[in-house]
């Protein structure tokens, strides 16, 4: 069977740029079981309540779902199970800084999860909670930025505004 190349999306968490502002993304490996990489190829997989932390210095996921393969055995994997995070040791490191600076609030969210050239990786990013407020304006500028898009894309073709 031939590989897989490019890149498949699986899943997104669209909630989180929602209730986070994201600063900087890494993408991170996964330790799965081999009923797990089949039920991803499936795509039933939520990221909803993901989020990653530190243990013993790694960085492992905990809450993503991944649902049990239909055709599975005993062999089975649980389904919210905690899952470590490959990553390099650097990237470890300048996360884990960010992430205990006392002032900062910053969280480690998943983004995406996708194939990339048949490896299951994940899109974290690194990100500091939004207040109710903040979520408000970010709605209404990209609504201005889109009503401006428009106005620019019609005079651009030639149309006056209605």
């Amino acid at each position: 069977m031939a590989r897989e190349t490019g890149r498949k999306v699986i899943a997104t968490n669209k909630k989180a740029r929602h209730d986070y502002t994201v600063l900087k993304t890494y993408e991170a490996g996964l330790v799965l079981a081999g009923t797990e990489v089949k039920s991803l190829r499936e795509g039933r997989v939520s990221l909803v309540d993901a989020f990653a932390q530190e243990r013993d210095g790694e960085l492992l996921l905990y809450g993503l779902h991944i649902a049990e393969y239909g055709y599975g055995t005993w062999t089975n994997h649980a389904p919210r199970r905690t899952r470590k995070l490959l990553l390099n040791k650097i990237e470890i490191v300048r996360i884990l800084d960010k992430l205990r600076d006392a002032g900062g609030g910053y969280t480690l969210v998943p983004l995406s999860m996708y194939f990339s050239n048949g490896w299951a990786k994940v899109e974290l990013g690194l990100a500091r909670g939004r207040k109710s407020y903040d979520k408000r304006q970010a709605l209404a500028e990209r609504d201005a930025n889109r009503e401006i898009a428009r106005e620019l894309g019609r005079r651009l073709k030639g149309r006056t505004p209605r």
